[in-house]
């Protein structure tokens, strides 16, 4: 990995904070990196969870919205039925 820095002074600051960690540049910068990634998945993660909650309190607020009566199930087995069968002559 090549390092380099416009700044020379970035560049001794992170020899510095690498040293004091005990771990090479290459590593320090590395290892940045990484947690930085980790953190941005975290809040990704949680701001997901806080919109699945928002859905999930969304839909119980009307049960049964999303539920089909018992008329609408036999209806759209009907209609299944039925294109299974206009299906199978087709292919016939």
């Amino acid at each position: 990995m090549s390092l380099r820095f416009p700044d020379p002074e970035q560049r001794a600051a992170i020899a510095a904070a690498a040293k004091e960690a005990g771990v090479s540049m290459q590593e320090y910068i590395l290892s940045a990196a990484y947690e930085r990634a980790t953190a941005v998945e975290a809040r990704f993660l949680e701001a997901f969870k806080a919109s699945v909650s928002r859905s999930n309190e969304a839909f119980t607020t009307e049960p049964g919205a999303s539920d089909p009566t018992p008329e609408q199930r036999a209806a759209e087995q009907q209609a299944h039925s039925t294109l299974e069968t206009e299906g199978q002559g087709r292919a016939a």
